[in-house]
């Protein structure tokens, strides 16, 4: 990689933390402050918005709120500046259709909806085995949050028992970036009101004391804690 490209890749890197960290900031406190302006927002905000998609409206979602005008500016602008990049591959492709399915459908709810096409239905378990099938579920965490339904999600409530295992492997494997996300899927299975298949909350502070103390991860582990606080039918609104 051209040394040129480490402070931008850098830049970018730290605007992810930073919006996940507004973010965080929201879900904690209904009185932080909004987003930037679209209009004046820099091109590494953008990019960050363009990464985190559906979790920019998990504050607004777990409150039983609709999606936010500032937000929904923030990322529309995003997603009309920034289009989805070249995928590497077709499985890659289909996660990156997925999280920007999920951002449009949050977005169809404001004045900033642009629509998107329904992607193909994910591989299950009986396709990929449960370990390709839950490192898949991981890359599409983003997606497990009040107001989102769909076929990802219909596999979430298909295959609880391939999720904690899932979750389990990566534990043993230290792979706690992969276990956390898993971890989420199980909180909102669980919000779904779907019998556990494995205790969550254990998970869920063992990440939060090795983990990597990212903001993003943070984020990550308090939307599950947020699902967890609140079990019940879920809301299938997407």
């Amino acid at each position: 990689m051209p040394f040129a490209e480490t402070p931008l890749r850098d830049e970018y890197a730290a605007a992810v933390e930073h919006l996940a960290r507004r973010t965080l900031d929201a879900l904690r406190d209904d009185t932080a402050p909004p987003p930037p302006p679209a209009a004046t927002a820099p091109r590494p905000l953008l990019a960050a918005a363009r990464v985190l998609g559906p979790d920019l409206f998990a504050p607004r979602l777990l409150a039983g709120a609709a999606p936010d005008g500032p937000t929904a500016a923030l990322l529309a602008e995003a997603r009309r500046t920034l289009p989805a990049p070249a995928a590497p591959s077709e499985r890659a492709a289909l996660v990156l259709a997925w999280q920007d399915w999920g951002a449009a459908r949050l977005l169809a709810r404001t004045p900033y909806g642009d629509g998107a096409p329904t992607p193909p239905a994910p591989p299950g378990p009986a396709d990929t085995g449960w370990q390709g099938w839950s490192v898949l579920m991981s890359q599409l965490a983003g997606l497990a949050l009040p107001g989102l339904d769909g076929p990802v999600h219909d596999g979430a409530r298909a295959h609880p028992l391939a999720l904690a295992r899932g979750t389990v492997r990566s534990l043993l494997r230290r792979d706690l970036a992969t276990a956390a996300r898993l971890a989420r899927w199980l909180a909102w299975s669980a919000a779904e009101g779907l019998p556990p298949r494995l205790e969550v909350e254990p998970v869920l502070d063992r990440i939060r004391l090795a983990g990597d103390g990212s903001a993003r991860t943070a984020l990550g582990l308090a939307v599950a804690h947020r699902l967890l606080a609140a079990p019940g039918p879920g809301r299938r609104t997407a």
